[in-house]
């Protein structure tokens, strides 16, 4: 059986923006990639961790809670409620700090593998949130439920894509301003 592609229309964000645009919006519905295993895979293959963790039903259901607790710190980034959700999925795991041949190091360790990938992306977030939490942004289209951080020079982007919710915004006002002339 063929590997299943990547149908999302937003990829390559940090992996916890990542992880929350595994749902988006097609047509005016809603759609998930993780309803299953197959889309797990394809999801840990777009970030770099399919060789390290396997896409099962019990990572699945631990990567499910991630993304639960990273759109809801998402939608509500001050709410100490949503804060300590994401705090419980980074009890699963920690950085061991090591030191090999090539010199120090450091490597996550989890309470149990299914927790890695789900943990991987909730850290990733605390990146996020020291180097620039105001460029953590949801696209500015009333339809989009995508996010992205926003690396122009100067932080204005609005929009996760300005080839689709740019310039369906840009048309809308178009219309708007023509049918009132």
């Amino acid at each position: 059986m063929p590997a299943m592609s990547d149908p999302r229309p937003l990829t390559g964000e940090p992996v916890s923006l990542d992880l929350l645009n595994t749902r988006w919006m097609h047509d005016g519905e809603h759609q998930d990639l993780l309803t299953g295993v197959d889309g797990l895979h394809v999801w840990l293959t777009a970030n770099g961790l399919a060789d390290r963790f396997t896409a099962d039903t019990a990572t699945l259901k631990r990567t499910l809670i991630a993304r639960e607790a990273l759109a809801a710190l998402a939608d509500s980034p001050g709410d100490a409620a949503a804060a300590a959700r994401v705090d419980e999925v980074l009890d699963h795991g920690r950085i061991r700090a090591t030191l090999g041949t090539e010199g120090p190091g450091e490597r996550a360790e989890f309470t149990d593998p299914a927790w890695g990938p789900g943990w991987i992306a909730a850290r990733g977030h605390l990146d996020l949130l020291r180097t620039a939490p105001d460029r953590i942004r949801a696209c500015a289209h009333e339809a989009c439920v995508l996010h992205f951080f926003d690396t122009s020079r100067n932080g204005t982007r609005r929009w996760c894509s300005m080839s689709a919710c740019g310039n369906r915004a840009k048309a809308s006002r178009h219309y708007a301003r023509n049918r009132e002339g």
